[in-house]
């Protein structure tokens, strides 16, 4: 795309005085251009990250312009109907918004969700021309999003730098590799391998750069639906190294395998690997490893709002409180709700979960056989 072209916002005008009087002093719009200065009927004002066309008698319809600014209830002014929206002699709507929306996470609608690889759900292709598969299909009441992805055929990826308004995010390698820069880490790139995750907290700058033709990792996402936003500003790296940095109270968190120490988990028979990820984000939500050590593992429960599971390795059996039985091997995801009683049964010896709770913290019971 050529450097020099422009592009402009057309709205027509018959009065033309009060028009721009309205955008460039209501709403401080800068005029750029006017003609002809004796009997002006014509001029082009910026701001707002937009440029306007303002001409009098163009046979265009009015338009309504979104204006996201820090305050709406303070913007243009006490003379105006301040916190509303504005319209324009011409009829053009100013429909004002805030410039940092709050973040929406929905209440979590609680049930016992459960998916299997061999089920051969759909793939469909999302940014970047990764393929995703939904882990989670009710994504419980819009509170979370699981997903399974993958970068068909690998090399460079066709990624922009870019950011996510989320309440949490991880990315966790299964299998494969992937290099992503991430602002405020310095110049290296960051490789992830298998066992290894990052969280990506709210609005932290990253591209996703090369992957290998065998590239999985699970994407964890809070709420389901966010919104990604690209940067076309920032160059990755971007020369700093601030690992104390904090992104709205959430510190980038990267847990490599090789380095983990194991302890005990919450469930006998069980030991785990923690990712740091409960201390980085204050609490917001855990990631910990858990894999099998042997022996009989008792029934239990939990009250905590969102446990979410991932079998990466091995296999096992989940026996439910109705006595149902699920035989679950890698690549199956299921969702335990709080208060359900379920059982770890018949499990490989190289069973290994990835589970991430919210919050972090949680209380589990252990019940008698």
């Amino acid at each position: 795309m050529p450097q020099d072209t422009k592009a402009q916002l057309c709205l027509s005008t018959e009065d033309f005085p009060a028009d721009l009087a309205f955008f460039s002093q209501t709403l401080g719009f800068a005029l750029d251009m006017i003609f002809p200065a004796d009997n002006p009927r014509l001029a082009v004002l910026s701001g707002h990250g937009l440029r306007l066309r303002l001409k009098s008698g163009d046979p265009t319809p009015p338009v309504t312009i979104r204006l996201e600014v820090p305050d709406p209830a303070a913007f243009a002014g006490t003379d105006g109907p301040a916190g509303k929206d504005l319209r324009a002699p011409n009829g053009t709507k100013i429909q004002l918004a805030p410039l940092a929306p709050a973040l929406d996470i929905p209440q979590t609608h609680h049930e016992f969700a459960l998916r299997r690889l061999a089920d051969e759900a759909p793939w469909v292709i999302g940014r970047a021309g990764m393929n995703y598969r939904d882990l989670v299909p009710s994504r419980l009441g819009g509170a979370i999003i699981a997903s399974h992805i993958r970068i068909p055929g690998g090399g460079a990826v066709p990624d922009m730098v870019h950011y996510h308004s989320v309440g949490f995010q991880l990315i966790y390698c299964i299998g494969g590799w992937v290099d992503v820069l991430y602002e405020d880490q310095g110049d290296d790139m960051l490789r992830l391998h298998p066992g290894d995750c990052v969280i990506q907290p709210p609005a932290i700058r990253h591209r996703v750069c090369h992957a290998s033709a065998d590239l999985e990792v699970i994407e964890i996402g809070v709420p389901a639906e966010h919104v990604t936003t690209i940067d076309h500003t920032m160059q990755l790296p971007n020369g700093r190294g601030d690992p104390a940095r904090e992104w709205q109270g959430q510190r980038f968190v990267h847990h490599v395998r090789k380095k983990a120490r194991w302890r005990p988990f919450r469930i006998p028979g069980f030991t785990c690997r923690d990712t740091g990820i409960n201390a980085g984000t204050k609490g917001v939500a855990s990631v910990e490893v858990a894999r099998f050590q042997g022996g009989s593992v008792p029934p239990t429960c939990h009250e905590g709002d969102i446990v979410f599971n991932f079998v990466t390795e091995g296999a096992m059996a989940l026996r439910a409180e109705n006595g149902a039985t699920h035989r679950l091997s890698a690549g199956d995801a299921f969702v335990i709700p709080p208060g359900m009683v379920t059982q770890y049964v018949d499990c490989t010896d190289d069973l290994e979960l990835l589970e991430v709770a919210l919050p972090g913290a949680f209380e589990t019971r252990l019940l008698e056989t």
